[in-house]
């Protein structure tokens, strides 16, 4: 993910919003896979900011589960810059942990199924 010039703020540097947005979305596809369904963001346990991003940043997200409850999933989300192509370098921008809770079609939480 690259982010673009309408994703910074007046100092140059991408909103941290934009930045959660996306994090948010790359942590709810291994909880999607678990429930094998619908789900939903319940609470962002901890979300750090470590550097700045800039535009022209190629963004990379990883997702880790850290635990899987009877209706919920935990992740955590680092992630990493590559910055300067002329000279390449990688570095951690942010990381953070999320949990989200599977729901039915009304929106009410449901057990997860058993995994394989």
């Amino acid at each position: 993910m690259m982010p673009m010039p309408a994703d910074a703020n007046g100092n140059g540097d991408i909103f941290g919003g934009w930045i959660m947005a996306q994090v948010d979305l790359a942590g709810a596809v291994l909880p999607m896979r678990i429930a094998k369904g619908r789900i939903a963001t319940v609470a962002v346990n901890e979300f750090v900011f470590k550097q700045p991003v800039s535009v022209g940043d190629l963004l990379s997200f990883y997702a880790t589960v850290t635990r899987i409850g009877t209706t919920s999933v935990t992740v955590h989300v680092e992630v990493y810059a590559e910055r300067n192509p002329q000279d390449l370098y990688v570095v951690k921008v942010t990381e953070a942990k999320l949990t989200y809770v599977a729901i039915d079609m009304q929106g009410q939480p449901r057990k997860i199924p058993p995994q394989d």
